[in-house]
């Protein structure tokens, strides 16, 4: 897919996904060894777009589990088509035409079973193997984790009634984690691991001018500015790249073509999802930290 981790940049600025080295390197090594790749860091750092962006440029179908609280095997790999098993059972009574055994034989069959994520990952087309997003991985339980460990080792899933699917081929596997909680070892050995950290100003400067180039070049240094030194706060969740580009695109959407103490107050809540968060911001705090960003970009 790749040849080096040069390349792998380059792949991913086609999908508009600005990465730093060490990051294009997991990527590029994944690819390459047919790993999964285990990216953890806060929300909103770009964990999932990497999978969406991999499924872009590399033209391979998406196949995304998002993870829960009590996520089971049938929300993740399988089920039955109950509804249709019981119609078909019915239908089958009222003919009297097939006996009990050769009507479990048919009703648990393919034509019954209902692929979720994880089974349909196995699956190949014209394509290649797809690419599977297990996001968030933290927001599941234990029982659930090892048995995703089992799935990622072989790439094959038994179901009882009609035997083992396996991959032709691997798909192309990214984990994404919040650090709710910490993932077993076991599974990340299974996989490259990388930690998606705040981007830097330069960086983060970047992709704004990449998703939105028409936000003023102005505006775009000082939105950038004032996230960063808003992350140095002592805040109970802290902006993300997502909420950066939320913030400079509400900006634009008002018109704005620089930040004034006003604006930075009557927006918080784009950049900041908690009240106790805005109410520690708003006022004089904000007005000192755009005070600093002007200062910094010489305004």
């Amino acid at each position: 897919m790749t040849r080096s981790i040069a390349d792998t940049q380059a792949l991913l600025a086609d999908g508009d996904y600005v990465a730093d080295r060490p990051l294009a390197t997991a990527v590029h090594l994944a690819l390459a060894l047919e790993r999964p790749l285990f990216l953890e860091g806060e929300a909103g750092v770009g964990k999932t777009e990497i999978a969406k962006v991999l499924a872009r440029v590399l033209n391979r179908r998406l196949v995304r589990l998002q993870c829960y609280e009590g996520l089971d095997v049938a929300a993740a790999v399988y089920e039955w088509n109950y509804a249709r098993q019981m119609l078909e059972i019915r239908m089958a009574e009222a003919a009297g035409d097939r006996d009990r055994g050769a009507l479990a034989q048919d009703i648990f069959s393919e034509a019954f079973l209902i692929r979720r994520p994880l089974l349909q990952a196995l699956e190949s087309d014209g394509r290649g193997a797809p690419v599977l997003l297990i996001d968030e991985l933290d927001r599941t339980d234990e029982p659930f984790e090892a048995f995703l460990l089992e799935v990622l080792s072989d790439f094959q899933i038994t179901v009882p009634e009609l035997g083992t699917f396996k991959a032709d081929a691997p798909p192309i596997v990214v984990v994404t984690s919040n650090r709710t909680r910490e993932i077993h070892d076991a599974l990340k050995r299974r996989c490259f691991y990388h930690w998606v950290d705040y981007p830097t100003a330069a960086r983060e400067l970047e992709i704004v001018e990449l998703k939105l180039p028409s936000v003023p070049e102005k505006l775009s240094q000082e939105v950038v500015a004032f996230v960063k030194r808003l992350r140095a706060e002592d805040l109970f969740k802290l902006p993300g790249v997502a909420e950066t580009l939320d913030w400079a695109k509400a900006l634009q959407t008002l018109d704005c073509l620089e930040l004034s103490p006003e604006v930075v107050n009557d927006t918080l809540g784009t950049l900041l999802k908690y009240q106790d968060d805005i109410v520690k911001i708003q006022g004089t705090e904000a007005a000192r930290l755009l005070s600093e960003v002007r200062m910094e970009l010489g305004g």
